[in-house]
């Protein structure tokens, strides 16, 4: 397929729906740089073996942290899903804040259920706060036609 601009060869294919109406760009990574289209660099192969066996690495050092005071390993408490002693939340501070970020939508606090008594005003402070969440999520994911519906979300529960 050629670009639409330079007639090179296209590289880069995007697809825009607004409105229920579907259009497609073809360009080259050139034309696609001037129009403020963000290209990524193609990854060599060598770095993305590196960064598997890196990652691997902080894994099974991750598994074999220890408690000083109860010697509970990480790894035993995924096993069990219970913590030996309170110095086990300064000794997996973060493999915890991360797994707690996982399960709570990204968030290190508390975002479960609020009390009725509250009112409506907590509420949408809460879903303000998920839903911004969510949208930097979308923007690093580069999921842009969500991070659209997202934003017009948020404009429409901050104006009520």
């Amino acid at each position: 397929m050629q670009c639409q601009l330079c007639n090179k060869h296209a590289t880069v294919h995007l697809t825009e729906i607004v409105n229920g109406h579907k259009t497609e760009k073809h360009l080259c990574e050139e034309c696609a740089i001037k129009e403020g289209v963000t290209v990524k660099a193609h990854v060599p192969i060598n770095d993305l073996l590196n960064n598997l066996m890196t990652a691997q690495k902080e894994s099974q050092q991750i598994e074999d942290m220890t408690c000083p005071e109860c010697n509970m390993t990480w790894r035993q408490f995924r096993k069990s899903g219970l913590l030996g002693c309170p110095h086990d939340y300064v000794a997996f501070e973060e493999p915890l804040r991360k797994l707690i970020e996982r399960t709570q939508e990204g968030a290190s606090t508390h975002v479960g259920r609020v009390p009725r008594h509250t009112g409506g005003r907590h509420f949408q402070r809460l879903t303000l706060i998920r839903l911004r969440q969510e949208l930097q999520q979308a923007i690093e994911q580069e999921d842009y036609e969500a991070a659209v519906q997202l934003r017009d979300e948020i404009s429409k529960c901050e104006s009520n």
